[in-house]
């Protein structure tokens, strides 16, 4: 058996940061703003697999009726939203980096403070009734 060189990164990491770095070519471009992030969001939603698919795109019907304040972009290749140009939150989908669950991620400018501890990543393993209020009340509180 040969000997694998580990650099550091899996082909999953590489292939996010390859992703990343074509957004921020594509942000230098002049575009159409917010109609292009949706776009582009709604472009990689389409090639998920199907559980991941439905959870994407019942997460960015969510998103859009809770907070249509919120822009849409790709972030590292994952549908994501933003607020005041930096993201708020983002979906990873279980594809991604080969887990087995998909999680809906907050970045620091979300507002979940409580106390001196509190998750910002959640696992969606199915959208049904439960996790579609819970996700509508983790929207709500990040925005306001």
């Amino acid at each position: 058996m040969a000997e694998q060189k580990y650099d550091g990164f899996d082909a999953e990491e590489r292939a996010a940061m390859k992703e990343r770095a074509k957004e921020l070519k594509a942000q230098k471009r002049p575009r159409g703003g917010k109609a292009d992030g949706e776009a582009d969001l709604l472009a990689k939603v389409a090639e998920m697999e199907d559980s991941d698919r439905m959870i994407a795109e019942k997460l960015h019907a969510i998103v859009q009726a809770v907070a249509p304040e919120l822009g849409a972009k790709t972030w590292y290749g994952m549908p994501a939203y933003t607020s005041g140009g930096k993201v708020l939150c983002f979906f990873q989908p279980a594809k991604k980096f080969g887990t087995r669950y998909a999680t809906l991620g907050f970045n620091d400018i979300a507002n979940l403070d409580d106390g001196t501890m509190f998750p910002t990543v959640w696992a969606i393993t199915e959208m049904n009734a439960a996790s579609e209020a819970r996700i509508a009340e983790l929207i709500r509180q990040a925005v306001s």
